[in-house]
């Protein structure tokens, strides 16, 4: 059955009178006072409450309080146990769980059922909708300001241990053997003694660890070997064919090795380490993690956020950095691909830049033109080409058409030629002026028949452009707050424990890792909240001060009035007081 309470209805009672005003204040300015009044309201629970039933079961655990303890144990990055401890316990979790019962179907969760409730969000992909609504949310509260917003990207981990090439080939197989003892046991017992042996007992595998590099090369090939006999023995079995561990080492199989015809037999040979795919199979624990040439093996995290140029610190404090896009993507993906479908993905929420800036690998003039075409203008330097000493398109000048209009020694060509269907520019100069000119050494112009001829593309007019942009004092001002989302991905990782996941598998890495951007938002904004209340408890204190001076004053300047007042009634009054008595 379902069990949803309605944190919209007024209580007649306070239910935290209990608290004193002082530890109330703490709860309300932290994020436990956050969570509780903004983000409680705006979990996904409509999305989860088809997988249980209406009417028939036991009660579930009140689905908001699941929900918000899902997100609270990925921003605090906590074991099982220790979020079920929180939930029991802590005052903290209650307050922003709005969890008032003491009995034991309020405040008390099982290890099994975190799970399960975890399980529902990743099979109904609730954590993108859960990041959506808390990010719109908290920009709405916070009034943060989405023109300005810049993109990079963090490798990470899942909890699989790092193999070599000799770990990889031995762990496909006696994953695939442990599977076939205990589906096939009757085929199992038609493979050969000698090969299970070696494959099949934890001791006899351990020394595939310990190889020397000496003889590596030669355990590498007897392992290939064995994979290889093994995958060809069983491919006319159909169940067998249908078994994931077998698909493992098919994989793996195809990733390593060569398979050559020689006759009526096949040839096994290994492929040298350079020609193995970055998105080869790097652990058959998690079949999803590739490998990145520089940092390793696992996936990696796109993160946007927004950003403020100012160096005021009190701004700053009090100036909320919204993280309003996150992705999960396998190592091996380029940059290159993440930063228009993290553009399209903000315009589709609401929360799209108008400018964003990025790295190197984030600017081709692919994803500039067409994040131009978006209405977003990108910041980021072009890629630079080996070190040369000739001149590049950027010292020459052009007109508004793209055409050539000076070279760098300040002369016009005779002609220049656009083709639109192909893109190209064929520029011509006078050949006396180019065999005499100083630069044509290093110049990019080649000689012709009749003219001196300079030949580019406009993607090359684009690129001449943006290079000359970035010699600019204007590019470097604004493209040195770049240099801040390395402080956001340091404190993504220290904070939530990003980099060093508890789970395995896409589907759970991506769950751990948007959940954790949703969580640093909000202990973002919580720190943001409490620099704010602070500011204005500056602000009334020095305004009461202010007061208590002009009242002083006042005081002051009144009192001198009644007695210069004083001073000048009492002779006036002892001489009427004069009069009266010598009329009498």
């Amino acid at each position: 059955m379902i069990t949803i309470k309605n944190h919209k209805q007024q209580e007649l009672f306070d239910p935290w009178a209990f608290l004193s005003p002082k530890r109330r204040r703490l709860l309300d300015e932290g994020w436990p006072g956050l969570f509780r009044s903004q983000i409680l309201e705006e979990l996904p629970v409509k999305q989860l409450s088809p997988s249980f039933c209406s009417a028939m079961g036991r009660p579930s655990k009140e689905l908001y309080a699941m929900l918000g303890a899902l997100l609270l144990q990925q921003a605090m990055d906590l074991t099982d146990e220790q979020a079920v401890t929180q939930f029991c316990f802590d005052l903290q979790w209650h307050y922003a769980l709005n969890i008032t019962q003491e009995s034991d179907s309020a405040k008390y969760m099982c290890t099994k059922t975190l799970w399960s409730a975890r399980q529902l969000v990743i099979e109904n992909n609730l954590e993108p909708l859960l990041f959506e609504r808390t990010s719109r949310k908290l920009a709405a509260v916070f009034g943060v300001d989405t023109d300005k917003q810049r993109i990079d990207s963090v490798h990470i981990f899942s909890n699989m241990r790092r193999l070599s090439r000799i770990g990889i080939f031995s762990r496909a197989i006696q994953k695939f053997l442990r599977n076939l003892k205990r589906q096939q046991p009757e085929l199992l017992a038609a493979i050969a003694p000698p090969l299970c042996e070696r494959y099949l007992t934890d001791k006899a595998l351990s020394a595939f660890s310990v190889v020397k590099p000496s003889v590596a090369e030669k355990t590498l090939t007897q392992i290939s070997a064995d994979l290889f006999e093994l995958v060809e023995q069983l491919k006319e079995q159909p169940a067998v064919c249908q078994m994931h561990s077998y698909k493992l080492m098919q994989r793996v199989l195809a990733d390593h090795c060569q398979i050559a015809d020689a006759g009526e037999a096949q040839r096994l040979t290994l492929k040298p380490a350079s020609e193995v795919p970055s998105d080869s199979l790097q652990n058959p624990s998690d079949p999803d993690a590739t490998y990145d040439g520089h940092k390793g093996q696992g996936f990696q995290v796109q993160l946007m956020e927004t950003y403020t140029e100012t160096n005021d610190k009190v701004q700053k404090a009090q100036t909320l950095n919204l993280i309003t896009h996150v992705c999960v993507e396998p190592a091996h993906v380029s940059d290159t691909h993440a930063l228009l479908p993290a553009i399209e993905d903000t315009q589709a929420r609401g929360l799209a830049p108008k400018a964003a800036i990025a790295d190197t690998a984030y600017g081709s003039d692919d994803n500039v033109s067409r994040a131009q075409a978006l209405g977003v203008e990108v910041l980021a330097p072009s890629r630079k080409g080996a070190a040369s000493t000739s001149m590049d398109l950027s010292v020459f000048a052009f007109d508004e058409s793209g055409c050539v209009s000076a070279c760098p020694q300040g002369q016009a060509p005779q002609r220049c030629t656009h083709t639109p269907k192909k893109d190209r520019y064929v520029v011509c100069f006078a050949i006396q002026r180019c065999r005499s000119c100083p630069r044509v050494a290093e110049c990019p112009v080649r000689p012709g028949k009749k003219h001196y001829y300079l030949r580019y593309r406009g993607r090359d007019h684009r690129l001449a452009l943006r290079r000359r942009f970035e010699r600019t004092d204007e590019f470097i001002q604004r493209y040195r707050w770049r240099s801040g989302i390395e402080a956001t991905m340091s404190e993504y990782a220290t904070r939530t424990g990003v980099k060093r996941l508890r789970v395995r598998g896409m589907a759970a890495v991506r769950y751990g890792a948007v959940l954790k951007a949703a969580g640093l938002n909000l202990l973002r904004a919580a720190r943001v909240q409490r620099a704010r209340i602070k500011d204005r408890l500056r602000a009334t204190a020095a305004l009461a001060q202010r007061l208590r001076r002009h009242f002083l004053s006042f005081k002051e300047r009144s009192a001198g009035r009644i007695t210069k007042w004083v001073g000048f009634f009492l002779p006036v009054q002892a001489q009427a007081d004069d009069g009266l008595l010598l009329a009498a």
